[in-house]
């Protein structure tokens, strides 16, 4: 079995991706994907967020949810706004978020690899959010949220879909937050058995975003295998959609941290205590971590410049040197008592995208004590993790910029 095989994708017809595309699925709480579908009837978020359509207070997980989502996306196809390509394809695509590019192959990834370990993941997952994405694929008999993947960067394959974006691309669209996505469809036989080569000669590719959609996929096709007497291995539901970057292409932001309280120390004590582990700065502008085993903190009103003493840093084990477990084992789980980020109420988590002054807006209001900016997690990191089967703590990398929902869709 291939590691990736072309497929005939579901996509916008021609002059209607713009009304179609929309941001994930994840990225949105209800009341915000009710307010972005306001007067466009034909967004992607009335198949990825069908409550939408539903009255005001319907549980996101009823039946009566998933059922919406596949009577919207036949009504889409029904209606011309969704066509599916006539023969398997790859689409090259690629974004752009200001100054950064990336350009990657949409395709269909092995479950098989992905349930060997072939297709490495760094992330637990939340039964509840595995469940909810196993049943909408299975309401919508399609995949419709893209796994994003990386693959290490290799010149041949760079090169061929450097060179299918030379021509005008089939979908250009500009986000509403200001995010371009292009995609050229590859349908030329000769590169797409070369591309399939090319990956099948790769000892692993690494799932960065979407462990859940990943997982549910698995889920389904062990399920249909199960059923299907016929089994051969080669039919769709043995894979699932995808879009792999070149590692050396992909962004990975901070992913920060607030705190609502100081684990009952006063703010002099608590100084204290962080001054055993870390040298701390007081800081006339906010502060942005340059390096490794630098964090910012935000406190009652000021900005510090934390760097962990020396002594604190030993081993190579790939999880316990990342920057995260470094604060979390230094200052979050022995200071403020947070020993488990996963479960514990008292600690939330912001994304680089919202920038520092997020950070110092939720301690200003009240509503957290202490905020720390973090260093970004690097590709090389998240692969030596995932090379080691081991686990990254919660929330410990930020993609930017977001792969679109709608553009392309795999159905089963």
């Amino acid at each position: 079995m291939s590691l990736i095989k072309a497929f005939p994708g579901l996509r916008p017809a021609a002059g209607y991706a713009k009304d179609v595309v929309a941001p994930p699925y994840d990225v949105m709480s209800t009341a915000e994907a009710r307010e972005m579908v306001e007067g466009k009837p034909w967004s992607f978020l009335h198949i990825s967020r069908p409550e939408v359509d539903l009255p005001e207070g319907t549980d996101p997980y009823a039946p009566q949810v998933y059922a919406k989502a596949a009577e919207n996306l036949n009504r889409m196809m029904d209606e011309g706004l969704l066509v599916q390509d006539s023969e398997p394809c790859y689409y090259v695509y690629r974004l752009t978020m200001g100054s950064h590019s990336q350009t990657g192959l949409v395709a269909a990834a092995s479950v098989e690899a992905y349930d060997r370990g072939r297709i490495k993941k760094h992330e637990f997952t939340r039964p509840l959010k595995e469940d909810d994405r196993v049943r909408q694929i299975d309401a919508l008999n399609a995949q419709t949220g893209p796994v994003f993947l990386v693959y290490p960067s290799e010149q041949p394959v760079d090169q061929l879909l450097a060179e299918a974006t030379v021509q005008a691309a089939d979908m250009d669209v500009t986000a509403e937050d200001g995010v371009r996505h292009e995609v050229w469809v590859l349908s030329d036989q000769q590169r797409v058995a070369r591309l399939t080569e090319l990956f099948d000669g790769m000892a692993a590719i690494y799932v960065a975003d979407g462990h859940h959609r990943s997982a549910a996929a698995s889920r389904v096709a062990a399920d249909r295998k199960a059923v299907n007497s016929g089994h051969t291995g080669e039919e769709s539901y043995n894979y699932f959609l995808s879009v792999i970057f070149p590692h050396n292409q992909v962004e990975i932001l901070d992913y920060n941290r607030v705190v609502k309280d100081l684990n009952g120390l006063g703010f002099e004590r608590f100084l204290r205590l962080v001054r055993d582990h870390f040298q701390v700065t007081a800081s006339d502008l906010p502060v942005k971590p340059m390096r490794t085993t630098e964090f910012g903190m935000y406190l009652s009103g000021q900005w510090y410049l934390l760097r962990l003493n020396s002594e604190s840093i030993t081993g190579n084990d790939p999880v316990a040197s990342l920057d995260i477990s470094l604060l979390t084992q230094e200052l979050i789980e022995p200071i403020l008592g947070i020993s488990d980020p996963r479960r514990d109420n008292r600690i939330d988590f912001i994304g680089g995208i919202r920038g520092l002054q997020g950070l110092a807006d939720r301690v200003d209001s009240g509503e957290m004590a202490v905020a720390f900016s973090i260093y970004p997690t690097s590709m090389d990191a998240l692969m030596a993790v995932a090379d080691d089967d081991e686990v990254m703590p919660p929330k410990s990398t930020w993609f930017e910029p977001k792969l679109a929902d709608g553009l392309i869709s795999h159905r089963l």
